[in-house]
Protein backbone atom coordinates (compact mmCIF):
# COMPACT_ATOMS: atom_id res chain seq x y z
CA UNK A 1 0.00 0.00 0.00
CA UNK A 2 1.38 3.19 -1.04
CA UNK A 3 2.41 5.97 1.29
CA UNK A 4 0.63 9.11 1.32
CA UNK A 5 2.29 12.44 3.19
CA UNK A 6 0.84 15.81 3.15
CA UNK A 7 3.96 17.94 2.49
CA UNK A 8 2.53 21.30 4.45
CA UNK A 9 5.70 23.59 3.52
CA UNK A 10 4.65 23.31 -0.15
CA UNK A 11 0.70 22.56 -0.70
CA UNK A 12 0.55 19.30 -1.58
CA UNK A 13 0.88 15.54 -0.93
CA UNK A 14 3.26 12.60 -2.50
CA UNK A 15 3.73 9.11 -2.58
CA UNK A 16 6.66 8.55 -0.41
CA UNK A 17 9.37 6.28 -2.52
CA UNK A 18 13.01 6.67 -2.86
CA UNK A 19 15.72 9.19 -1.80
CA UNK A 20 15.78 10.52 -5.39
CA UNK A 21 12.39 11.16 -5.50
CA UNK A 22 8.66 10.52 -4.78
CA UNK A 23 6.27 8.68 -7.27
CA UNK A 24 4.00 11.45 -7.43
CA UNK A 25 2.49 14.56 -6.05
CA UNK A 26 -1.19 16.35 -6.33
CA UNK A 27 -2.36 19.36 -4.89
CA UNK A 28 -3.54 19.45 -0.85
CA UNK A 29 -6.95 21.58 -0.51
CA UNK A 30 -5.81 25.53 -1.34
CA UNK A 31 -3.51 25.06 -4.09
CA UNK A 32 -3.06 24.19 -7.88
CA UNK A 33 -0.32 22.75 -9.44
CA UNK A 34 1.37 24.81 -12.42
CA UNK A 35 4.00 23.07 -15.09
CA UNK A 36 6.55 25.47 -16.59
CA UNK A 37 8.24 24.24 -19.42
CA UNK A 38 11.78 25.62 -20.64
CA UNK A 39 12.33 26.45 -24.08
CA UNK A 40 15.49 25.18 -24.00
CA UNK A 41 16.69 22.52 -21.58
CA UNK A 42 19.22 24.16 -18.97
CA UNK A 43 22.25 22.61 -17.15
CA UNK A 44 20.72 21.76 -13.75
CA UNK A 45 22.71 24.27 -12.07
CA UNK A 46 21.25 26.97 -14.35
CA UNK A 47 18.16 25.13 -14.55
CA UNK A 48 17.41 25.29 -10.57
CA UNK A 49 18.10 29.36 -10.74
CA UNK A 50 15.86 29.41 -13.48
CA UNK A 51 13.73 27.87 -10.81
CA UNK A 52 14.21 30.00 -8.21
CA UNK A 53 13.76 32.98 -9.89
CA UNK A 54 10.22 32.03 -11.11
CA UNK A 55 9.19 31.37 -8.01
CA UNK A 56 10.37 34.36 -6.65
CA UNK A 57 8.45 36.14 -9.28
CA UNK A 58 5.24 34.31 -8.12
CA UNK A 59 5.98 35.66 -4.32
CA UNK A 60 6.26 31.19 -3.57
CA UNK A 61 9.18 29.56 -1.59
CA UNK A 62 11.31 27.04 -2.56
CA UNK A 63 9.12 24.61 -1.00
CA UNK A 64 6.58 24.89 -3.55
CA UNK A 65 8.63 22.83 -6.31
CA UNK A 66 6.86 19.70 -6.46
CA UNK A 67 8.08 17.46 -10.13
CA UNK A 68 10.40 18.06 -12.36
CA UNK A 69 11.25 16.37 -15.89
CA UNK A 70 14.88 16.04 -16.25
CA UNK A 71 17.07 14.85 -19.63
CA UNK A 72 20.36 13.55 -19.28
CA UNK A 73 22.96 12.77 -21.89
CA UNK A 74 23.27 8.68 -21.54
CA UNK A 75 21.78 6.39 -19.08
CA UNK A 76 23.65 6.06 -16.20
CA UNK A 77 25.41 2.72 -14.37
CA UNK A 78 23.58 1.47 -11.44
CA UNK A 79 26.45 3.50 -9.37
CA UNK A 80 26.05 6.35 -11.60
CA UNK A 81 23.08 7.04 -11.00
CA UNK A 82 23.34 6.83 -7.31
CA UNK A 83 25.95 9.09 -7.63
CA UNK A 84 23.85 11.86 -9.54
CA UNK A 85 21.33 11.28 -7.81
CA UNK A 86 22.93 12.28 -4.21
CA UNK A 87 24.39 15.26 -6.00
CA UNK A 88 21.15 16.18 -7.01
CA UNK A 89 19.27 15.81 -3.79
CA UNK A 90 21.64 18.52 -2.26
CA UNK A 91 20.01 21.39 -3.86
CA UNK A 92 16.49 20.61 -2.74
CA UNK A 93 17.97 19.74 0.75
CA UNK A 94 18.73 23.57 0.74
CA UNK A 95 15.31 24.27 -0.43
CA UNK A 96 13.60 22.56 1.96
CA UNK A 97 12.28 19.61 0.30
CA UNK A 98 14.76 17.04 1.09
CA UNK A 99 15.74 15.54 4.52
CA UNK A 100 16.67 12.43 6.35
CA UNK A 101 16.04 10.09 3.10
CA UNK A 102 12.15 11.62 2.56
CA UNK A 103 12.17 13.45 -0.65
CA UNK A 104 8.28 15.17 -2.21
CA UNK A 105 9.41 15.81 -5.25
CA UNK A 106 8.42 13.57 -8.01
CA UNK A 107 10.67 13.40 -10.92
CA UNK A 108 11.37 12.12 -14.53
CA UNK A 109 14.73 11.81 -15.97
CA UNK A 110 15.41 10.55 -19.42
CA UNK A 111 18.00 10.35 -22.11
CA UNK A 112 17.02 12.03 -25.89
CA UNK A 113 18.55 9.64 -28.46
CA UNK A 114 19.07 12.43 -30.80
CA UNK A 115 20.41 15.52 -29.88
CA UNK A 116 21.37 14.91 -26.45
CA UNK A 117 22.30 17.55 -23.62
CA UNK A 118 26.19 17.38 -22.80
CA UNK A 119 24.98 17.33 -19.31
CA UNK A 120 21.83 16.78 -16.91
CA UNK A 121 19.60 19.40 -17.75
CA UNK A 122 16.13 20.64 -16.98
CA UNK A 123 13.58 20.18 -19.38
CA UNK A 124 10.69 21.20 -17.20
CA UNK A 125 9.44 21.89 -13.73
CA UNK A 126 5.90 21.90 -11.82
CA UNK A 127 5.15 24.09 -8.31
CA UNK A 128 1.96 24.99 -6.63
CA UNK A 129 0.84 27.95 -6.43
CA UNK A 130 -2.52 29.26 -4.19
CA UNK A 131 -5.91 28.48 -5.48
CA UNK A 132 -9.51 29.79 -5.19
CA UNK A 133 -12.07 27.45 -3.26
CA UNK A 134 -12.74 25.14 -6.23
CA UNK A 135 -10.12 25.68 -8.28
CA UNK A 136 -7.84 23.36 -6.24
CA UNK A 137 -6.19 21.35 -9.14
CA UNK A 138 -3.84 19.47 -10.63
CA UNK A 139 -0.99 16.50 -9.58
CA UNK A 140 2.24 15.13 -11.32
CA UNK A 141 2.79 11.23 -11.56
CA UNK A 142 6.98 10.99 -11.10
CA UNK A 143 8.10 8.62 -14.28
CA UNK A 144 8.61 4.65 -13.83
CA UNK A 145 10.56 2.20 -16.01
CA UNK A 146 9.85 -1.48 -16.13
CA UNK A 147 11.53 -2.32 -12.84
CA UNK A 148 10.74 -4.40 -9.85
CA UNK A 149 12.67 -5.81 -6.53
CA UNK A 150 15.00 -7.99 -7.13
CA UNK A 151 19.00 -8.14 -6.69
CA UNK A 152 20.29 -8.33 -10.25
CA UNK A 153 19.62 -6.64 -13.50
CA UNK A 154 18.05 -9.80 -14.19
CA UNK A 155 15.96 -9.87 -11.44
CA UNK A 156 15.09 -6.17 -11.14
CA UNK A 157 14.70 -5.40 -15.23
CA UNK A 158 10.94 -6.60 -16.56
CA UNK A 159 11.92 -8.94 -19.42
CA UNK A 160 15.78 -8.26 -18.82
CA UNK A 161 16.80 -7.91 -22.75
CA UNK A 162 13.50 -8.48 -24.73
CA UNK A 163 13.11 -5.89 -27.45
CA UNK A 164 10.88 -8.61 -29.26
CA UNK A 165 7.33 -7.26 -30.14
CA UNK A 166 6.04 -9.65 -26.99
CA UNK A 167 9.19 -8.18 -24.35
CA UNK A 168 7.88 -4.85 -25.02
CA UNK A 169 4.36 -5.58 -24.67
CA UNK A 170 5.26 -7.22 -20.99
CA UNK A 171 7.25 -4.29 -20.31
CA UNK A 172 4.79 -1.97 -21.36
CA UNK A 173 1.73 -3.52 -19.61
CA UNK A 174 4.04 -3.62 -16.19
CA UNK A 175 4.29 0.39 -16.29
CA UNK A 176 1.01 1.13 -17.13
CA UNK A 177 0.22 -0.71 -13.94
CA UNK A 178 2.69 1.40 -11.84
CA UNK A 179 0.76 4.19 -13.18
CA UNK A 180 -2.36 3.12 -12.45
CA UNK A 181 -1.57 2.09 -8.58
CA UNK A 182 0.29 5.70 -8.04
CA UNK A 183 -2.84 7.38 -10.05
CA UNK A 184 -5.03 5.48 -7.71
CA UNK A 185 -3.07 6.18 -4.24
CA UNK A 186 -3.38 9.91 -4.72
CA UNK A 187 -6.91 9.58 -5.94
CA UNK A 188 -6.88 9.94 -9.57
CA UNK A 189 -7.36 7.71 -12.65
CA UNK A 190 -6.83 7.61 -16.03
CA UNK A 191 -9.95 9.68 -16.88
CA UNK A 192 -8.61 12.43 -14.79
CA UNK A 193 -4.86 12.90 -17.26
CA UNK A 194 -4.57 15.80 -19.02
CA UNK A 195 -0.73 14.24 -20.53
CA UNK A 196 0.01 10.57 -21.12
CA UNK A 197 4.50 10.60 -21.76
CA UNK A 198 6.02 7.48 -23.11
CA UNK A 199 9.91 6.87 -23.88
CA UNK A 200 11.76 4.54 -25.64
CA UNK A 201 13.84 4.29 -28.55
CA UNK A 202 12.47 0.92 -29.45
CA UNK A 203 9.16 0.34 -31.90
CA UNK A 204 6.15 0.43 -29.96
CA UNK A 205 3.54 1.48 -32.93
CA UNK A 206 1.87 -1.36 -33.00
CA UNK A 207 1.03 -1.81 -29.41
CA UNK A 208 -0.13 1.54 -28.64
CA UNK A 209 -3.49 0.94 -29.23
CA UNK A 210 -4.44 -2.32 -27.67
CA UNK A 211 -1.92 -1.42 -24.51
CA UNK A 212 -2.67 2.29 -23.79
CA UNK A 213 -5.52 3.50 -25.76
CA UNK A 214 -7.48 0.76 -25.13
CA UNK A 215 -7.45 1.10 -21.61
CA UNK A 216 -8.03 4.64 -21.50
CA UNK A 217 -5.12 5.82 -20.99
CA UNK A 218 -4.33 8.65 -22.78
CA UNK A 219 -8.01 10.56 -22.30
CA UNK A 220 -5.82 13.64 -24.28
CA UNK A 221 -3.85 11.81 -26.57
CA UNK A 222 0.36 10.37 -26.00
CA UNK A 223 3.49 12.40 -26.36
CA UNK A 224 5.84 9.47 -27.76
CA UNK A 225 9.50 10.90 -26.78
CA UNK A 226 12.20 9.14 -28.41
CA UNK A 227 14.57 8.99 -25.40
CA UNK A 228 15.76 6.05 -23.25
CA UNK A 229 15.20 5.74 -19.37
CA UNK A 230 18.31 6.93 -17.10
CA UNK A 231 19.61 3.25 -16.37
CA UNK A 232 21.18 0.99 -19.05
CA UNK A 233 19.25 -1.96 -19.71
CA UNK A 234 16.02 -0.43 -19.25
CA UNK A 235 13.74 0.33 -22.76
CA UNK A 236 10.46 1.51 -21.73
CA UNK A 237 8.98 4.78 -19.12
CA UNK A 238 6.06 6.57 -18.57
CA UNK A 239 4.52 9.56 -16.38
CA UNK A 240 1.39 11.39 -16.65
CA UNK A 241 -0.03 14.75 -15.22
CA UNK A 242 -2.90 16.72 -15.04
CA UNK A 243 -1.69 20.22 -13.80
CA UNK A 244 -4.26 23.07 -13.88
CA UNK A 245 -2.18 25.62 -16.06
CA UNK A 246 1.02 24.81 -18.30
CA UNK A 247 3.13 27.91 -19.72
CA UNK A 248 6.17 28.01 -21.35
CA UNK A 249 9.55 29.99 -20.14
Amino acid sequence: MAEVISFEPGGYRYIKAVFQYSSGAAAEPGFAVERACLRKPLPLAEGFAAVEAHLRRLGRPTTAFCACELRSPAPFTEQGFYDFNRHYVQTLERWGLYRDGDNPVARTNVCPQHEPPAVPSLYAFSYTVPAARGLEDGFVIAGSGETQPGNTPQERIVAHGDISPPGMATKMRHVMGEMERRLAALGFGWRDTTATQAYTVQDMGALIESIIVRRGAAPCGLTWHFARPPIQDLEFEMDVRAPAREIVL
